[in-house]
């Protein structure tokens, strides 16, 4: 599971294992040079040597300390990088459709809480429990060179500790596993309720909400709290084991050295190897213990690589589509024509996941080059789902789509989308200024033609009075839903593409506002195609065809007037727009309508 996170870096940890092994064998060194030097005064000798061997030791030990921690904090930085660089371009190069199903607050702690956890387990505990392991046997075979019997004593205590703290490291790892999932969880739960915070708080459910919220924290917090216990345990075991094993060394060791079996200098040695061996056991107490985060950790990363990336052209040597230039013109495909159309939808049927029922069933569908396309209907009756298609966000399951004769499938997501404007029906907002989210979809506009589409939607005057004018960040507090909606329109409008789709693009507007923005979008078929799905009456009209739609399929096809006069369930739905658009301005409905 680490291991495809390390081995990028794999030779800068074979250098900080280098340097960490060799920092080891410095430590290894100490007690035996302390022997020398007990040993020259015991013989009435000079101290310069051992002092001087010491002091040598001592400097390459801080020189090679310095240099292991810098090369390992350089590649847990590195890990961390690269682990948040996979799932921010996962995220974005995912099928919209799984994608949108997973909390985002849950997507968020995977790239920053969960990274910071693999910190450590990739890169410097990995480390640590190879060096731990070899400091510990080495350690233990210095003791052996000093001593048998002492070692005899000292292995008892440390096969002890060792077969505890491995009994424990098990669950402190479902336990910290269990955690990090808990707070996923909150995560998710708290980003969507921020989002929402109007809604909560008109609602009056800020006490339920909030209580749902904690609810996680506090599953989060008691495997927390039991992971701690055990972690507490694993480690009072180790100190508890270490500290025992140097009682017994100095009973053991006092009474050979009575009775003259290994001089004082040896028992000092002994001592000062015991107390070495607190390092190892103490480093690979705390790596086993990070590691298990970071393996954790990393399993709940690599899950989101489950999540299904967006497809690629099947047909390598097709030729890329035809993209909009800076001034919205495009070069036609070969084969294709003024008078053909520029997208088609050839039986195709959809569903959005294996098993549920159909979104859309055996649709045929044509959209000319120029013109207003209308798509109305019942709810659920799959209008969304077209422009799902449409865009690549969903995939049919049958049936075939074509764009300027290209069929979808030899072509990328991005080659697709590069002919479309999409205003969404929610306009959410687009991290920046009101200047970065207009240039957005086309960079490269200029002053003038951002000016003109912030005429078309009305908004000149709102920018105007701003202090900092188009540069002024935009966010959803400062700006009312119809003032987003139409900065998503201008959006769209300065991007002049060949088809602009547009979701419920006038629903959160006003009446005059709608009229100026009705205008826009006539303008707009008149050079490209205009492809709206709509609930009200007044955006769906003046449109140049209509199809209508219901569980699935096109019910009916034709203008405004042509479907009043030949279909029933047009014409309810026109007498409950009737209704609805008559109703706002609180003038009298007829009881027939």
């Amino acid at each position: 599971m680490l291991w495809s996170f390390v081995r990028p870096h794999r030779r800068k940890l074979l250098l900080g294992l280098v340097l960490a092994l060799f920092g080891s064998a410095l430590e290894l060194a100490n007690p035996m040079v302390v022997k020398l030097v007990l040993d020259t005064i015991s013989e009435a000798g000079s101290l310069a040597m051992p002092i001087a061997v010491l002091l040598c030791l001592f400097g390459v030990g801080t020189v090679t300390g310095l240099w292991h921690w810098i090369v390992l904090g350089t590649v847990a930085e590195k890990v961390v990088l690269d682990a948040r660089t996979s799932l921010v371009r996962r995220y974005f190069r995912a099928a919209l459709i799984p994608l949108s199903g997973r909390p985002s607050g849950e997507l968020v702690t995977r790239a920053t809480s969960d990274t910071v956890l693999l910190r450590e387990a990739a890169s410097s505990s990995v480390i640590s429990l190879i060096n731990g392991g070899v400091l510990l046997v080495g350690t233990l075979v210095m003791m052996g060179v000093l001593d048998l019997v002492l070692l005899g004593v000292t292995t008892s205590a440390v096969t002890v500790v060792t077969v505890l703290f491995l009994t424990l490291m098990p669950a402190i790892a479902r336990t910290q596993e269990k955690a990090q999932n808990s707070l996923g969880l909150m995560g998710g739960v708290l980003d969507g309720s921020l989002r929402a915070i109007r809604t909560v708080k008109v609602s009056r459910a800020e006490e339920r909400l909030g209580s749902q919220i904690l609810t996680h924290a506090r599953e989060s917090a008691r495997h927390g709290v039991r992971s701690v216990r055990r972690e507490a345990v694993a480690w009072t075991v180790a100190f508890g084991g270490i500290q025992l094993a140097i009682i017994a060394i100095l009973g053991v060791g006092a009474v050979r050295v009575s009775s003259g079996e290994i001089p004082v200098s040896t028992l000092v040695a002994f001592l000062l190897y015991a107390f070495t061996l607190m390092t190892p056991v103490m480093e690979l107490s705390r790596s086993v213990t990070t590691l298990q985060s970071g393996i954790a950790a990393a399993r709940r990363i690599r899950e989101v690589e489950a999540i299904p990336l967006e497809p690629t052209a099947q047909d390598p040597d097709s030729a890329p589509a035809p993209v909009p230039d800076t001034t919205g013109a495009s070069t036609a495909a070969p084969g294709t024509g003024e008078g053909s159309p520029l997208l088609e939808l050839h039986g195709v049927t959809a569903r959005y996941a294996p098993g549920a029922a159909a979104a859309l069933d055996n649709v045929d569908l044509t959209v000319p080059r120029r013109g207003h396309t209308a798509i109305v209907g019942p709810s659920g009756a799959g209008k969304t789902t077209v422009l799902s298609l449409l865009l690549r966000f969903l995939e049919p399951e049958h049936g075939r789509i074509t764009l300027d004769g290209t069929p979808y499938r030899e072509l990328s997501p991005q080659q697709v989308r590069a002919h479309f404007c999409y205003v969404e029906q929610d306009t959410p907002v687009v991290p920046g200024t009101i200047r970065e989210n207009l240039l957005f979809t086309r960079p490269g506009a200029g002053e003038e033609e951002v000016r003109r589409v912030l005429e078309e939607v009305l908004l000149t005057e709102k920018v105007d009075s701003l202090a900092e004018g188009l540069d002024t960040p935009l966010d959803a507090t400062s700006f009312s839903g119809g003032q987003r909606q139409r900065i998503a329109l201008a959006r769209a409008l300065l991007g002049s593409p060949d088809v602009l789709l547009l979701d419920e693009a006038t629903s959160q507007v006003d009446a005059i506002t709608e009229a100026a923005i009705t205008r826009s979008v006539c303008r707009q078929a008149e050079r490209a195609a205009v492809v709206t799905v709509a609930h009200r009456l007044s955006t769906i009209i003046h449109a140049d065809r209509i199809l209508l739609m219901e569980d699935g399929g096109i019910r009916a096809r034709g203008t405004h007037e042509e479907l009043l006069e030949q279909d029933a369930l047009y014409r309810n739905l026109v007498a409950a727009l009737h209704i609805s658009e008559t109703g706002s301005r609180g003038e009298e409905v007829p009881a027939g309508a």
